[in-house]
């Protein structure tokens, strides 16, 4: 009978292990700076990976206010004063990864050690929080481009993280997330359809809808905006990567004429126009020099 059952056993084994995770590759926080957090069906791991690239805070032009107060809050937190989780919010291509991707490069070296999670993962988000309690680094946790339909119920694990369980994130954990979208779920008209006013003009009752949309983004503490440039921002911005990735020979008046002609072409004025201004303004000119 046992061998029978240890048979039957490893049948089972043979068939259950092709869909087992891949055991991960453990991180060293001492080395490592940064992390994914990947979920599976049988919770989630951590997949460390080398920082994207070696931009610095410095390389973000035209966003000088934004810039300082994610530093500072993100210093207070790294020497264990009270800090806030951030939301950054604004137009697209404004500079709003860039930006968490440079904090990390500048505040490695004190400490700081960023895990991004997916949207679509965020369901694992309480899990990995809690593996983090009882580590000695201090960790943002990075959710980029965040964003729910109506319909998507991935946003109450967030919300819970944040500020919804008796224990709440520990001491070691901040939260940071970038949205096009200032209160992060889309907004409607038939929100308000149960908002009724007496005659004179005391409010009733107010949509509950309207309530459970504004109520994720509150629970970040700070708000950071990004908003278009306008043109001087903007040639600021494609001056300087186009002397970074180039030389500043590179930046006369026919790369500026050339800036406003491609911004107007693409139909707005951002960060990320500018640096692809400059890759392929810096690209031409080097190919044609060959």
């Amino acid at each position: 009978m046992d061998t029978e059952l240890a048979t039957r056993l490893l049948q089972l084994l043979d068939r259950v292990e092709p869909w087992l995770p891949n055991s991960p590759q453990p991180v060293d926080w001492s080395r490592d700076v940064a992390a994914l957090w990947q979920r599976h069906a049988l919770g989630g791991h951590l997949v460390p990976v080398p920082p994207r690239d070696a931009m610095s805070l410095d390389d973000l032009v035209g966003v000088e206010r934004q810039k300082h107060a994610l530093l500072d809050n993100t210093r207070a937190f790294l020497r264990g004063l009270p800090a806030n989780h951030v939301l950054l919010w604004g137009s697209r291509g404004s500079g709003k990864s860039s930006m968490v991707r440079a904090l990390l490069n500048s505040l490695a070296d004190e400490g700081l050690r960023l895990i991004q999670v997916d949207r679509h993962d965020l369901a694992g988000l309480p899990v990995l929080v809690e593996q983090l309690r009882h580590e000695p680094a201090r960790f943002v946790v990075y959710c980029d481009d965040l964003s729910f339909e109506g319909s998507d119920d991935a946003y109450k694990a967030l919300k819970s993280v944040l500020d919804g369980t008796l224990t709440g994130p520990p001491d070691n954990v901040l939260l940071y997330a970038t949205s096009n979208r200032r209160h992060l779920l889309p907004e409607h008209m038939s929100d308000n359809a149960e908002t009724r006013l007496s005659p004179d003009g005391e409010e009733l009752h107010h949509g509950d809808a309207v309530e459970e949309k504004i109520s994720l983004s509150d629970r970040f503490g700070l708000w950071l905006a990004f908003h278009p440039f306008n043109q001087q921002s903007y040639l600021e911005t494609c001056r300087h990567w186009v002397e970074r990735l180039g030389e500043a020979a590179d930046w006369d008046d026919e790369a500026r004429t050339a800036a406003i002609r491609f911004a107007t072409l693409r139909g707005g004025r951002s960060g990320r126009c500018a640096f692809q201004f400059a890759t392929d303004w810096v690209g031409k000119r080097r190919l044609a020099s060959v």
